[in-house]
């Protein structure tokens, strides 16, 4: 038994020093293998990450400039800048630039739509309403350096008119013809904020006309300067109020009409799914924004020669067309949302628009030219603040039931025809500096 036992051991102990270094050696031969198993892994990560990031990029370049069909006219946009240089044909570059500006703003809505599915309804319509006003603002400012103050009020008043009558009746034309079965709804409390915001407006434009043409001034063409300075800066502390209190303040006063259509927008959000990312859609809307205010910039040096040509007044061609392109990304995205039955977002781009202008763009014109030595005023003549007047009046009473259909957008439509139709046979008086 003793020796059997002494074997076992001798067995043992013989055993543990191969087992050992066995286990050591192949312990050793991992941590010898691992870093450079390691190495390939992570090399072969980064190479996928930037396939992805290349893909990703292709695909969001396919599907904003390739994939929509009205894209086929981008190549006016270039041949209308072209023009400007090598033939001064002011027609065609006012026509062509039209047409090219035209995609443009139809991308800038899709960019947008795209948009709102990452911020929601309410700051998506705000969203819209600053890009599609970032063309108005910077032909403005452009307008403004070289003294053109009559073309800056006559192309803000006009982008007004065109967004609370044009859009916002088309908007609701089309949204009535598609839902003609049900009514189609949306936020009262947004469209009364609004609608006092723009009776505001009117009051800041009103007083220096009324002031001037009744020659009741303290000192001659320095009061309504200093009347306009003054009010403009009012408008601004009250735009920054009613953005604070959109969206900071009760932003549950604005996010939905009520749980039927929160229903419907979630049901509306499982069926559809952004096809870019968020900062595709940033990226997308700033370059799309440059490229039409770049194009809006020729429109501009165009009016003038194209009025010639075309034997236009300068008030039809500032009040009516260059709004209507302008405007041409509300247009575009007011109808589309309103298609979808998304109409607290059609709002928000169209009389939303309209309130910016007139509560913020305008105002800070005004004091952009303080500080440039401008005596640009609020001072929009009688006949200009009358129109904005009635028409304040018509949407407001169109929007305070809070419900929309085909025929209240043919009304609007039919009131935008007299508007135009009276600026067609209206005779500035003014000249540009005045």
């Amino acid at each position: 038994m003793g020796s059997n036992g002494e074997k076992l051991e001798l067995e043992f102990d013989d055993e543990i020093p191969f087992s050992s270094s066995q286990g050591t050696n192949k312990i050793d031969s991992l941590h010898f293998e691992a870093p450079y198993i390691a190495s390939p892994r992570s090399y072969l990560s980064t190479r996928v990450l930037r396939k992805m990031y290349q893909i990703s990029l292709l695909r969001s370049i396919y599907i904003v400039i390739i994939k929509a069909k009205i894209n086929v006219l981008l190549p006016f946009g270039p041949l209308a800048i072209l023009l400007h240089y090598v033939a001064g044909k002011h027609a065609w570059v006012f026509f062509f630039s039209l047409l090219g500006i035209t995609p443009l703003a139809e991308r800038l809505g899709y960019a947008t739509e795209q948009l709102t599915f990452y911020t929601g309804s309410t700051v998506g319509g705000l969203l819209n309403a600053t890009f599609g006003n970032a063309t108005e603002m910077i032909i403005s400012l452009y307008a403004l350096n070289n003294g053109m103050m009559r073309v800056v009020k006559q192309s803000l008043l006009g982008s007004i008119l065109s967004n609370m009558l044009l859009v916002l009746g088309c908007a609701f034309f089309s949204g009535g013809i598609i839902h003609h079965q049900k009514v189609q709804v949306f936020n009262k409390a947004t469209a009364i904020v609004n609608s006092g915001l723009l009776l505001m407006a009117v009051m800041g434009l009103l007083f220096p006309a009324v002031l001037h043409f009744t020659h009741t001034e303290v000192h001659f063409g320095k009061s309504q300067l200093a009347l306009s300075r003054f009010s403009s800066c009012i408008m601004l502390i009250a735009y920054a109020s009613y953005l604070f209190f959109q969206l900071k303040s009760q932003p549950n006063l604005y996010s939905s009409v009520s749980e039927d259509g929160e229903n419907n927008s979630e049901d509306c959000e499982e069926d559809e799914a952004p096809e870019i990312t968020q900062w595709e859609a940033i990226a997308w809307l700033a370059v799309l924004t440059i490229w039409i205010s770049v194009l809006s910039g020729y429109l501009v040096d165009a009016i003038e020669g194209a009025s010639d040509s075309l034997n236009m007044p300068m008030s039809f061609i500032s009040v009516i067309l260059l709004p209507i392109v302008g405007n041409a990304a509300e247009h575009a995205n007011a109808i589309m949302f309103a298609m979808k039955d998304k109409l607290d977002i059609t709002l928000g781009v169209a009389i939303g628009s309209s309130t910016q202008i007139s509560m913020f763009v305008i105002p800070f014109c005004v004091v952009v030219g303080w500080f440039m030595g401008k005596p640009m005023d609020l001072n929009f003549q009688l006949f200009e603040t009358a129109t904005l007047f009635i028409t304040v009046l018509v949407v407001a009473f169109m929007l305070q039931e809070g419900t929309s259909n085909y025929f209240k957008g043919l009304m609007l439509i039919l009131c935008y025809l007299i508007v135009a139709a009276s600026f067609f046979v209206h005779v500035d008086p003014s000249k540009d500096g005045d």
